[in-house]
């Protein structure tokens, strides 16, 4: 190799730790769980676009909701802002269950704990991860 080649390689290097090093871990502990049949999903999102929308979700995590309280990690995220939705989906279905298409059947919760008046919103949950470990607790409201 060239001395070019040798330092465009220990630049990408450099960057690649650097990359490695900025990322943040995050730990999502659901509380308030009734313990019983199906799974917490705890849903990470890092934009208000898609939000309240698990397809558009940067991570899923499904924890047996067997216990009044659970933990789920995301490990290596990049900063930014996340925001957090959990629920009980206690028949399997993988969704959050909607009376009248608008009320929520399962337990559900979200980071922050925000008063929700209406469709919840990204801002009102949101908060920062870094390269310091975040932990977040998420209380779910039958």
């Amino acid at each position: 190799m060239t001395l070019t080649k040798h330092a465009i390689a220990a630049f990408l290097g450099a960057l690649f730790v650097h990359a490695a090093a900025a990322a943040g871990d995050l730990t999502v502990t659901v509380e308030g769980i009734e313990p019983g049949p199906g799974a917490v999903r705890v849903v990470l999102y890092d934009k208000a676009d898609g939000f309240r929308h698990e397809d558009k979700a940067t991570a899923v995590q499904s924890v047996p909701a067997t216990q009044a309280s659970v933990t789920a990690a995301f490990l290596d995220l990049p900063p930014g802002q996340y925001a957090v939705i959990a629920y009980h989906d206690a028949n399997g279905n993988g969704k959050l269950d909607l009376t009248l298409g608008m009320f929520p059947s399962e337990g559900w919760g979200l980071s922050l704990d925000p008063t929700v008046l209406g469709p919840p919103r990204f801002g009102a949950s949101a908060f920062d991860v870094g390269t310091e470990p975040v932990f977040q607790t998420v209380r779910l409201h039958y």
